[in-house]
This record gives C-alpha cells, sequence and structure tokens, in this order.
C-alpha cells in the first residue's frame, strides 16, 4: 500500500482514479490543482510516497508541482497523467528521469500497475 498524493483538475477524474487506487490497497489524497498540492505536501513533508499528478492544470501545473515538490521531499516518486501527447513526450526533459508518464485514456490496471512498479523501483 502507497501513500499517494493525486492532483487531477477534473473532478470526476479525480473521484474515479482515487476511488481505483483505494480499492487497489492504496491511501490516497486528493487535491485539485497544484496549489493545493503544494500545500499538501507543505502541510506534511514526507506524508505521501507518490505524486501522481495530471500535467495541464490551470495555476501550478504537474511539471512545476513535480519540480517544487522534489525540493520539498527528494525522496518522492512521481507519476504524471496527462491527455496531451506531446506534452507527455517533453514532460521528461524537464523533470526526474525516473518519472512515468501514461497518457489517457489509460486503463485502470495500467495505473495500478505503473503505481506498484514505481513502489517497487525505490
Amino acid at each position: 500500500m502507497a501513500k499517494i498524493l493525486l492532483a487531477e483538475d477534473d473532478d470526476s477524474m479525480r473521484d474515479f482514479l482515487a476511488k481505483a487506487l483505494g480499492r487497489a490497497g492504496h491511501e490516497v489524497t486528493s487535491v485539485a490543482d497544484g496549489e493545493e498540492g503544494l500545500e499538501a505536501l507543505g502541510d506534511a513533508p514526507g506524508a505521501f510516497e507518490l505524486l501522481l499528478t495530471d500535467i495541464v492544470m490551470p495555476g501550478v501545473d504537474g511539471i512545476e508541482l513535480a519540480r517544487r515538490a522534489a525540493e520539498i521531499d527528494p525522496g518522492l516518486r512521481i507519476m504524471f497523467i496527462t491527455g496531451f501527447a506531446a506534452v507527455a513526450l517533453n514532460a521528461g526533459l524537464t523533470t526526474q528521469k525516473e518519472a512515468k508518464v501514461l497518457s489517457k485514456p489509460f486503463h485502470l490496471r495500467d495505473l495500478v500497475t505503473e503505481v506498484e512498479r514505481a513502489m517497487q523501483a525505490a
């Protein structure tokens, strides 16, 4: 079981992902944008094992959230989700090399598998 911070600006997608990850045995804290994600990380440094973030969000986007999250908690694993393939291709150039990018749409089984792989990698 992983403690996951999920940042996704689409309400239905956020709820869907949180429920799926919860059913897979993970503890999920959901936030609606990057600002809320930074608050959650700042309020409890080290409380999360994985940041799962959408890349394209208003305000603080997922790339900036991941960059700042890595400063707050260098051991935090990072995974991106996006509906924009071009953004996904460039995400690795500006963030941690280990960060996984899942392009929407993806199957929930793939998400759960990738989260498990990310947790086993450390």
